[in-house]
């Protein structure tokens, strides 16, 4: 396989944590095989061990920044185990990652996909940390134009090609404790109610338009719904975390 799309950045996307060696050694491995692009660590605390809410969140996170981004996507509680690994070409920017559902979304929503399974493997591999020994060279290779040995591959063979398009749960608590939902923004009328924690919340446009310590939903700069308090923590205020259920009520 061969990328004819101009790949400009590469992107980490991972549920590594911040601190601890393990983006320190993928950004390290991309220096070394692919000098002078350009690498972002984008996020490294997307849910632990559950691609099922990360996937919910990839979308978005590429929605509004520069196309021609390599994505190189790292949530895999199956390292090591027989999961395939993807290559995906999705509205002008390219997506590598395992096959456990963790980039179906984003195939989903592709208006332009390709998709293949990547068989190359380097020479050297761990069994355990595969962001740095497959993902890294692979997406290196990938980016400066290297052919790899991949296979096409249909949507809807990929693991998670059955989930619907939006999932109606927590699927990312960031630094302040607003929670994000796996709900479109622009699909939900701003007269609904939003149910969450055994909680009614009203929809405000921002922040300073509801008064301090008030808990409301909003559409996010990720285009999400998302769960908030001003001026305080919604997952304290509202007993609430990753997975937890959220519900548009009726009208």
């Amino acid at each position: 396989m061969t990328v004819f799309r101009t790949i400009r950045q590469i992107a980490l996307v991972s549920d590594f944590g911040y601190g601890g060696p393990y983006v320190g050694q993928v950004k390290l491995g991309l220096a070394a095989c692919a000098p002078g692009l350009p690498v972002i660590e984008l996020i490294s605390d997307l849910p632990a061990f559950q691609p099922r809410l990360a996937a919910y969140l990839l979308p978005a996170l590429a929605r509004d920044v520069p196309r021609g981004t390599l994505y190189v996507c790292v949530v895999d509680p199956g390292v090591g185990g027989d999961r395939d690994v993807l290559w995906v070409e999705a509205d002008g920017n390219c997506y590598l990652g395992p096959d456990n559902g963790l980039l179906a979304v984003v195939a989903k929503q592709a208006a332009d996909l390709a998709l293949r399974r990547v068989d190359w493997r380097p020479s050297r591999l761990s069994h355990s940390f595969h962001g740095r020994d497959l993902f890294a060279p692979l997406a290196a290779k990938l980016a400066q134009g290297d052919t790899v040995a991949a296979m096409p591959l249909r949507r809807e063979s990929m693991v998670g090609a059955e989930w619907p398009d939006e999932r109606g749960a927590v699927i990312y608590v960031d630094h302040y404790g607003n929670l994000i939902t796996g709900l479109r923004g622009d699909r939900v009328e701003r007269q609904r109610l939003v149910n969450a924690g055994g909680h009614q919340l009203r929809y405000v446009r921002t922040f300073c338009e509801a008064a301090p310590g008030t808990p409301f939903w909003y559409e996010d700069a990720f285009g999400l719904v998302e769960l908030a308090v001003n001026q305080g923590r919604a997952d304290v205020k509202l007993n609430l975390g990753l997975g937890d259920e959220v519900v548009v009520a009726r009208s």
